[in-house]
């Protein structure tokens, strides 16, 4: 006789007999006690309100001076600012004076503030190229057209190409000894990302220098002689002289002839030896977030004392009043926090003093009408009367 009994089949999906497979892991469900909760916003209050007065503290001791030297009209005096120029590359000369009235302890950093600048635009932040930065000679077509339209000056090729790199700040600052107090030296190397200089800026592939002489009247500075290896002349129009070592440079760029690079676009700024390396153009690279926004141009290693007088000599190149901007050069010593910024202190006190509030709100409410835990009064439903019945839900 057969069996019509079924066979089930094993099930191949159920899950393992463990405590977190089966969901029987021991939980605790913690409840908030009135009493747990007010010592909770107390502890909260004890701990941001003394740091917000301890980052507030350090804030306000970081000394900061800015004087705005080009902008709107009206924010200067009927004769205007003597820095304030109306074309681009204009090369104005001018001085801006700083009167210290209290002790700067060094380092002190000086900063190039812009005001309604929008680097932080979508298609300003994506137009570059960030292969041509790191030297190569090839350019990719969908790159190309986001660097438009300053890829190409009709057959000349702009390198690097982009709005960031073609719009750099390129006023230059520099300090005047003869009205300053004491020998002080602005120091512009090192303000940099030293990883923005080693792993996103690099010179272009096929550039080379030679030093050529201690003077550039020496013979052999002459760039329309052939190297020892006959490669053939060099690029340059005219060697370069490096003040820092005192030499004397022939360099040659590939594909000079029609292409414009770096150092050719802003010849007072950017030394053909450095070309996208120089760092004040990388910092310019980094764009900001914001509309208003400060760049590191330099660090002076030198005190201040009270009533000393740092001049800088000023170059005003960057144009400002076709998009009503402002630039301001800033003088301020430094805080474990950075520079001066009162609001990250007020944000620990603001947090602080809203659980303190809250604390002693509830602990009133508490002594005034406290719930005692558990207590079935509270209890609004599910509920039985004397005789079994219970009540609809409130």
């Amino acid at each position: 006789m057969k069996s019509n009994s079924i066979i089930e089949p094993t099930p191949t999906r159920e899950p393992e007999d463990t405590d977190v497979r089966q969901q029987r892991v021991k939980a605790w469900n913690p409840i908030l006690d009135p009493v747990y909760v007010i010592l909770g916003f107390l502890g909260i209050g004890a701990l941001f309100i003394p740091t917000g007065w301890k980052l507030r503290q350090i804030s306000d001791n970081v000394k900061e001076y800015g004087l705005q030297y080009d902008g709107p009209d009206e924010d200067f005096d009927d004769d205007g600012s003597p820095c304030a120029i109306g074309v681009a590359n204009e090369g104005r000369k001018c001085q801006i004076s700083f009167n210290v009235t209290e002790e700067m302890e060094a380092p002190i950093m000086v900063y190039y503030e812009i005001e309604n600048f929008h680097q932080n635009h979508r298609i300003y932040s994506v137009s570059r190229d960030s292969a041509q930065l790191l030297g190569s000679l090839k350019q990719d077509r969908r790159i190309a057209k986001l660097c438009d339209p300053l890829n190409k000056l009709g057959d000349v090729i702009i390198n690097p190409c982009g709005l960031i790199a073609n719009t750099f700040f390129n006023d230059v600052f520099k300090i005047d000894l003869e009205y300053t107090n004491g020998n002080i030296e602005m120091i512009e190397d090192g303000i940099a990302w030293q990883s923005d200089l080693e792993y996103k800026f690099k010179q272009v592939d096929g550039y080379q220098e030679k030093i050529c002489g201690d003077t550039c009247d020496d013979e052999a500075c002459d760039c329309d002689i052939v190297d020892d290896d006959g490669k053939g002349a060099w690029s340059c129009k005219e060697p370069w002289f490096d003040e820092k070592e005192n030499k004397c440079y022939l360099f040659s760029y590939p594909n000079d002839e029609n292409t414009q690079y770096l150092y050719e676009t802003y010849p007072d700024t950017i030394s053909p030896r450095e070309g996208v390396t120089n760092e004040h153009f990388v910092n310019w690279m980094r764009i900001a977030s914001m509309p208003k926004f400060r760049k590191l141009y330099g660090v002076i290693n030198t005190d201040l004392k009270v009533n000393d007088l740092l001049t800088f000599n000023v170059t005003a190149n960057w144009e400002v009043q076709s998009f009503k901007g402002k630039k301001t050069l800033v003088i301020t010593t430094a805080s474990p926090f950075g520079g001066r910024n009162i609001q990250f202190g007020n944000s620990f006190l603001g947090v602080g003093s809203i659980c303190v509030i809250a604390a002693a709100f509830f602990a009133l409410k508490h002594l005034i009408k406290p719930r005692r835990l558990a207590d079935k009064k509270f209890l609004k439903y599910n509920r039985e009367d004397s005789n079994g019945n219970r009540p609809k839900m409130e």
